[in-house]
């Protein structure tokens, strides 16, 4: 069954996870000035995004969420900006309910335009989360529905699910995806394509492990980086194969003269299958690098030769 997309506009999202987090508001502030400034119109938050680091408070009112919403009234915005947010765990309709109402709270907002669940929650039966996320969607406080960090297997119970109920179904799915992060190209990408769901790919970058300036050495970490303040990201991508792929990466960035964060992000637009592509900036120039990347088209032997990489 072929279904049409209702999909963001753009073909760049900003990733909010980082406010909070890795910068102040004063800084994300900043970034989302300058992502308005340059057409980018889809804001990717969560209840579970905040937090702090050496320099940032821990608590609530450093939640990315609370972050938005301030940004967006002090702005004035909101009309304008595709706003995402999402539910970490426990799809229960009570709790579901509850969080949206949490959420929307700190986001100043009476509604969002995309609500997702955060990822697959083996705890709560699907039926019972297609259900809970059918009411939010006809309570008008969310205008539609997706998942992130599904299986194919797991977007496709959910979808057979809403069909047979007569729910509200999922229309996005936002998944990791880049050079060393290329497990959906097999299976969940068909199904998106398939279905008509909108693909949103997430750390293109892979949590900026590709640029070249992480070693398996814990200890020389750069002191406030990604992996620095979330040493549990290295689990994910930290492997013999993977830092080989690295340097196959800079000695190619080096041969055709680009710089390694453009030909990273720029292989992740390559791929039609990929709808919109989440930035999660920590500074200004990491969405001109977004916007210079979606323009840099890459030749037809580049991209055979990284697909050659094992």
């Amino acid at each position: 069954m072929t279904a049409s997309k209702q999909i963001p506009p753009g073909r760049i999202g900003l990733g909010c996870a980082t406010f909070g987090r890795e910068i102040a508001e004063a800084e994300a502030f900043a970034v989302m000035d300058h992502a308005v400034k340059l057409g980018i119109r889809l804001f990717d938050t969560a209840e579970a995004y905040g937090g702090g680091q050496a320099g940032l408070t821990h608590g609530e009112m450093h939640s990315s969420e609370k972050i938005v919403g301030r940004w967006m009234k002090s702005r004035g915005v909101r009309a304008e900006i595709v706003l995402l947010t999402k539910v970490t765990k426990d799809f229960t309709r009570g709790h579901v309910s509850g969080a949206l109402t949490a959420s929307l709270e700190r986001l100043q907002t009476d509604f969002a335009d995309l609500y997702l669940y955060h990822a697959f929650d083996a705890g709560t039966p699907v039926e019972e989360a297609c259900i809970a996320m059918d009411e939010a969607v006809r309570s008008g406080r969310v205008r539609a529905a997706g998942c992130s960090n599904y299986t194919a297997a797991q977007l496709e119970e959910a979808l057979a699910m809403s069909e047979s109920r007569g729910l509200a179904r999922f229309h996005v799915v936002e998944n990791a995806y880049s050079l060393v992060s290329r497990q959906i190209e097999a299976e969940l990408l068909p199904v998106a394509a398939r279905r008509g769901i909108g693909v949103l790919a997430y750390s293109p970058l892979a949590a900026g492990f590709l640029m070249g300036k992480y070693s398996p050495d814990r200890s020389q970490w750069p002191k406030g980086s990604r992996f620095d303040v979330i040493p549990g990201h290295a689990d994910v991508y930290f492997s013999d194969r993977n830092f080989r792929a690295v340097e196959r990466l800079k000695e190619l960035a080096g041969r055709v003269g680009l710089p390694v964060e453009r030909l990273a992000m720029a292989w992740v637009f390559q791929n039609p299958a990929v709808d919109t592509v989440l930035v999660g900036a920590r500074k200004t120039a990491h969405l001109d690098n977004a916007v210079e990347a979606r323009q840099t088209e890459l030749r037809r032997e580049w991209l055979d030769e990284i697909d050659q990489w094992d």
